[in-house]
């Protein structure tokens, strides 16, 4: 019997039911067999970023969160670019991180879903690679006009879109094997 990985899939929409969401929530559905993945899709209930508090006195949210990075046998980011760049949830969540070793070496695949997406998901490509993450050019997924390859039920009715997705989950395999 094959091993069901364990994957941390963080949405980084500060939007409730966002594309992202539903693209993170299509990877579930489709390869429900083969992995566990667990969603953390509201960043905003990490606190503000404070350098004093990274080493000593970390809030109890941050650790689990760098627990579940760290125990994790990988991790799936999917985000829209806000303004040329990531949202600021996602970057502060990154932020409280750096001080650590949690991506070091952790298979990563990243997601950007937006209209156009092309600086975020070069800003966020620079960031993990950084941060010493694992991560192929197969893990790594650009999907521009996201607004049109899901529907308001959430579901991906772009055919394309869901064959690149399917690429993308077997490239992590390979990753994390």
């Amino acid at each position: 019997m094959n091993k069901r990985f364990n994957i941390l899939a963080i949405n980084g929409s500060a939007s409730e039911n966002s594309s992202n969401l539903s693209i993170l929530r299509t990877l579930v559905q489709l390869f429900e067999s083969k992995y566990n993945i667990q969603i953390l899709d509201d960043l905003s209930e990490f606190p503000h970023f404070r350098t004093e508090l990274t080493n000593e006195n970390v809030p109890a949210k941050i650790l689990e969160l760098r627990s579940q990075i760290e125990k994790a046998d990988g991790v799936i980011i999917c985000t829209p670019e806000y303004i040329f760049s990531i949202p600021s949830g996602l970057k502060n969540i990154i932020e409280w991180c750096v001080s650590t070793t949690v991506f070091t070496d952790k298979p990563i695949g990243l997601i950007t879903a937006s209209a156009n997406g092309e600086m975020g998901h070069k800003e966020l490509l620079l960031i993990m690679k950084t941060l010493q993450a694992k991560l192929t050019s197969d893990t790594t997924l650009l999907i521009r006009g996201v607004k049109g390859r899901v529907n308001k039920d959430g579901q991906v009715i772009d055919e394309n879109t869901e064959k690149q997705l399917r690429k993308f989950v077997l490239s992590m395999e390979e990753l994390i094997s």
